[in-house]
């Protein structure tokens, strides 16, 4: 083995050495304490929890740009969220199915984006964190023309950013 070859598998035990003994002593990464790891889906704090145990989206109606009580219930939860977390900023992204014309779909994104940001502005999240952003029927989740896809396409997704780097 050359010293190349000798230098990259010390550097490369060296690596996985610090990386075992921050875990085990308490660092990032362990679950001493019984703290939630940042970052994590079990951290109340960080977008993971945020998209997996709040809900990151909302589902609407035919043409429509109005709230079931189901996604007024995530919105709340998005709002409490966002308050308490106010380090992030989030787009909320509009979204139609493939059903109608581009411009009508891209306008019927705008309006349940819209709504969404609305509805999280009037719980006290400041509208300057809140950024809308329309994909019409351009961004689809579900393929296929028939109304199980349709549903899952018909949304607003809130997406998370970190509100310290721009």
């Amino acid at each position: 083995m050359g010293i190349l070859g000798k230098f990259l598998t010390i550097s490369a035990i060296l690596v996985l050495g610090a990386c075992t003994n921050a875990a085990g002593n308490g660092g990032a990464g362990s679950a001493g304490g019984g703290a939630a790891a940042a970052g994590s889906v079990s951290d109340p704090s960080s977008p993971a929890f945020f998209q997996q145990s709040v809900g990151d989206r909302v589902l609407f109606p035919v043409n429509e740009s109005t709230f079931t009580d189901e996604a007024r219930s995530v919105l709340n939860a998005q709002a409490q969220w966002l308050l308490a977390n106010t380090d992030y900023n989030a787009v909320i992204e509009g979204h139609a199915d493939e059903q109608g014309t581009r411009e009508y779909n891209l306008a019927l994104g705008a309006r349940r984006a819209n709504a969404a940001r609305e509805f999280l502005m009037a719980r006290g999240v400041s509208g300057d964190r809140l950024k809308v952003l329309s994909y019409g029927k351009e961004r689809p989740i579900a393929i296929c023309s028939e109304e199980s896809c349709y549903a899952k396409n018909r949304r607003a997704v809130t997406v998370l950013s970190s509100g310290l780097t721009g």
